[in-house]
């Protein structure tokens, strides 16, 4: 267990994305997971960062609902480029587009963050947002990538922490995690911030 980040009551991620999942377990930090139930359509009327903000606002609650003793920890990451928002392509021709239109420029990865706790009737929200340069890519580089599977349930269309895309990946600014889903120091920042009484010293 991290002895940074101690919580009095249950934490519950209300995801069942495999890397916040590994991403917590990194960190040490004891949880549950459960998906949630809420419409995951994304608001395209705002900026990006409004629209992943009220997603994991939205996420989260139902399944504090459920769970109300339980501090519930939901996330939403989308990419921007040139003014549109990229979710997670809908096939393989889709990602093909995605990363034709990525490459050779940069993009901003946003990460909604929503901490809620229905027993005490109290909500954080916080984003985090990372730029990212991938370099230029050949068709031929996109067909292979596209062709293992890995783009098809990432934002954005590629996942740099797998096998391939930090080959393509030229430079980044800002949270690596958070290009992951779900940027950790954000996290704990709120959680201070938010929380600070949820969080037992390290010393107890």
């Amino acid at each position: 267990m991290n002895p940074l980040l101690q919580l009095s009551c249950p934490l519950l991620l209300a995801s069942q994305s495999p890397r916040r999942r590994a991403l917590l377990d990194r960190i040490d930090v004891p949880f549950e997971a459960e998906g949630s139930p809420a419409d995951e359509t994304l608001e395209t009327s705002g900026t990006p960062a409004e629209a992943v903000r009220t997603l994991a606002r939205r996420k989260a609650h139902p399944v504090a609902t459920d769970r109300p003793s339980a501090l519930v920890l939901a996330a939403d990451t989308v990419v921007a480029h040139d003014g549109d928002i990229l979710q997670k392509p809908d096939d393989s021709p889709h990602a093909r587009a995605m990363l034709h239109r990525l490459q050779d420029t940069a993009h901003t990865v946003h990460t909604g963050l929503a901490l809620m706790h229905a027993a005490s009737g109290r909500t954080a929200t916080a984003v985090e947002s990372t730029g990212v340069a991938l370099g230029p890519l050949s068709d031929t580089e996109i067909q292979a990538y596209v062709a293992s599977g890995s783009p098809l349930d990432k934002a954005g269309g590629y996942g740099i922490q797998d096998h391939t895309a930090p080959f393509f990946v030229e430079g980044i600014e800002g949270d690596y995690y958070n290009v992951v889903g779900l940027p950790l120091h954000r996290l704990y920042c709120t959680l201070h911030e938010s929380f600070a009484d949820f969080l037992q010293s390290p010393s107890a």
